[in-house]
C-alpha cells in the first residue's frame, strides 16, 4: 500500500465493524470470543477477544508506606508482591469495589478514596480496564479474604518497592503504576492524572 492510500485510508472511518461473534468460553472471571471483523479496506479478519468486567485497586499509603500485598500467581507460576484489587461485581461501581477489595485483602479502610486513573490491560485482546484509587487517609479495619485467598499483607518503602521491582516480584502494570504515582505524590504532594 503506498503512503498516500494510507493516509486515504486513515482519513476516512476505519473502524473496524463485526460480522459475526462465535462465544468460545464462558468461565467465573473471563469469556472468550472469536469475532470477525470487516476491515477498512473491505477483507475480513478474525479477533480473538477476552472479556473482562473490570477490575478496582488502591494506592494505599499508611505512614508514608505503600501498602501490598504478597500471593502466588498461578499464571506466572510465582509469588507477586501487587496492591490490593479485586475484579468488580456485575454492575458495581468501581470505588465500591477498591473500597472493599482494600479492606477484604488488607484489612485497612479507606477513609477517603480518590479516582487516579483507569487503564486498559491488554486492549488488543481484552477489554479488562482497571480502575486505580488513592488514599492517604486509611485506617485499621477487618481483614476478610475469600476462602481461596491466600495472601500475605505488608508496608513497604519505597526503596523496598524498588529492589521487588529489579528483583521482578513487582511485574504487573497495576503495581508499577501505583509506585510510579507514589513517587510522584512524594516528590510533588499531588497527584497527576
Amino acid at each position: 500500500m503506498s503512503d498516500n492510500q494510507n493516509k486515504e485510508l486513515l482519513s476516512g472511518d476505519w473502524t473496524e465493524k463485526t460480522v459475526t461473534s462465535k462465544p468460545i468460553f464462558a468461565g467465573k472471571v473471563i469469556s472468550l470470543q472469536v469475532d470477525t471483523v470487516a476491515l477498512p479496506n473491505g477483507k475480513e479478519a478474525a479477533r480473538e477477544i477476552v472479556r473482562h468486567p473490570g477490575a478496582a485497586a488502591v494506592i494505599a499509603l499508611v505512614d508514608g508506606k505503600l501498602l501490598v500485598v504478597e500471593q502466588y500467581r498461578k499464571p506466572l507460576e510465582r509469588f507477586q508482591i501487587e496492591i490490593p484489587a479485586g475484579k468488580l461485581d456485575p454492575n458495581e461501581d468501581p470505588m465500591t469495589a477498591a473500597a472493599r477489595e482494600l479492606e477484604e485483602e488488607t484489612g485497612y479502610r479507606a477513609e477517603n478514596l480518590v479516582l487516579y486513573n483507569a487503564f486498559a490491560t491488554s486492549p488488543g485482546f481484552a477489554d479488562e480496564v482497571i480502575y486505580i484509587y488513592f488514599t492517604d487517609q486509611a485506617v485499621p479495619g477487618e481483614q476478610r479474604l475469600d476462602e481461596d485467598e491466600f495472601l500475605h499483607v505488608s508496608a513497604i518503602t519505597m526503596e523496598q518497592a524498588d529492589a521487588y521491582i529489579a528483583e521482578g516480584r513487582i511485574c504487573d502494570a497495576k503495581t508499577l503504576i501505583a509506585v510510579l504515582t507514589w513517587k510522584l505524590y512524594a516528590a510533588t504532594g499531588k497527584l497527576l492524572s
